[in-house]
């Protein structure tokens, strides 16, 4: 930010953190929301009314204030390269392994076949929407799209799992499947967006490798650091010390993923699974377990609600532009139907080894999230004549997600799999 409202990085956190701290109150005293939805919404309709009274009141300045204080933060860095590492560590910490190897198929095919099919789905259709509103874009960019779009996202996902009250199992499966298509979709989108942008060479074989490498290189990455800190805290019973040492993986781990160019986020679901799980079983004290899971748990709190708020007001950088908020809109049930397409058909191919029921299909369809980490690809795409497309249309998919389906998740789930009653 340039001019009268330049502010230091440390201002902006302040004002962010003040922000979102203020509004989880009002959500949690007045609207009862789950935290994703409410700090989304409110943040949204926040800041389109300051806009609104800028343009009643041009003396005010407000909307210019808040426009430029969102554009000047990168919010593509912000949470690629900082928010994201502990958010996905922090998840992958409550996540029961023994649960989620019994759908270890369901989760495998869906984070990678699924995702793959949601993309190519959503790309064609998005092309057909925009020739239908008299826009115009390469198929190509159509497809960067539909691979931002495709992945769930584990850090909305998880944060309304937590306060659903469904069985362990659905649970895992569903936080398993949004952690590691979240890596698998970076990568698609990154071999994709090599292709849009003519930068290197491109063959079926250069991508296959390419995916392996950054998928199956993250993977024995959050393996290795996980195994070290593992190693680490079982030779000490010091509670300080070891979660010091879950933040040296965390933040150690994900700059070394970047130097070695594999997946980060799969690296860091990786380490938290196997710290989350090994670790706080077989390396840790009563008392060193109870810190490190809270620590985290606040991390993880802290940061979903400044992620979400930041969500909720960068809408306000939308182009207003009718053809492309229409463009927008009807990509919103176009990414349900390749969701639902890309959930229903593995499934059905694969009904024998992970039956999931009804409610384990509705959960998976409704419950694929989206959620900043697309906002940051596609906010990361510069300098490219589809950018404004692809950016309403992103914002429109994931407001509607984070705040309709975010908001109707947790009924849908007690619903489709009522509780048995205690025994008296």
């Amino acid at each position: 930010m340039t001019g009268a409202f330049d502010i230091s990085p440390l201002d902006a956190a302040a004002i962010l953190v003040v922000l979102a701290a203020t509004l989880a109150y009002l959500n949690h005293r007045y609207l009862g929301l789950p935290q994703a939805a409410g700090l989304t919404a409110i943040g949204a309709v926040a800041s389109m009314a300051v806009v609104g009274i800028d343009r009643l009141l041009p003396q005010s300045h407000l909307g210019q204030i808040i426009v430029q204080f969102v554009g000047g933060i990168d919010f593509h860095t912000t949470l690629m390269d900082g928010m994201l590492s502990f958010l996905l560590f922090a998840g992958a910490l409550h996540v029961d392994w023994g649960e989620m190897r019994r759908g270890r198929w369901a989760i495998l095919t869906l984070s990678t076949f699924g995702v793959l099919l949601s993309a190519l789905i959503v790309g064609a259709g998005f092309y057909l929407v925009l020739m239908l509103f008299g826009l115009a874009a390469p198929f190509v960019w159509c497809v960067v799209f539909g691979a931002l779009i495709s992945p769930t996202d584990p850090v909305a996902v998880m944060g309304v799992l937590k306060e659903a009250d469904v069985s362990p199992a659905l649970k895992a499966a569903v936080a398993g499947e949004s952690l590691f298509n979240d890596g698998v979709g970076v990568v698609l989108f990154s071999i994709v967006l090599t292709m849009a942008l003519g930068s290197g060479p491109f063959s079926a074989i250069h991508a296959v490798k390419l995916f392996m490498l950054e998928a199956g290189g993250g993977a024995l990455l959050g393996l290795a650091v996980g195994w070290l800190a593992f190693q680490a805290m079982r030779s000490i019973d010091d509670y300080s010390i070891e979660v010091m040492l879950s933040l040296a993986v965390v933040m150690g781990g994900y700059a070394l993923s970047h130097w070695l160019h594999v997946s980060g986020p799969v690296a860091m679901a990786v380490a938290g699974l196997l710290i989350g799980n090994h670790g706080v079983t077989s390396a840790m004290s009563q008392t060193t377990r109870d810190y490190l899971l809270k620590f985290w748990t606040l991390i993880d709190e802290i940061l979903n609600a400044v992620l979400f708020l930041l969500i909720g007001l960068v809408v306000v950088t939308i182009p207003a532009s009718p053809g492309l908020l229409l463009a927008g809109a009807a990509s919103i049930p176009l990414a349900l139907a390749a969701r639902t397409i890309s959930v229903l058909l593995p499934m059905a191919a694969m009904r024998q080894v992970a039956p999931l029921g009804v409610a384990g299909s509705a959960t998976l369809i409704w419950g694929g999230l989206r959620g900043g980490i697309s906002i940051a690809l596609a906010l990361g795409l510069s300098n490219v004549t589809s950018r404004s497309a692809v950016l309403t249309a992103t914002y429109m998919v994931v407001i509607f997600s984070v705040i309709v389906q975010g908001a109707s998740l947790k009924p849908l789930l007690e619903r489709l799999t009522p509780r048995a009653e205690p025994s008296k």
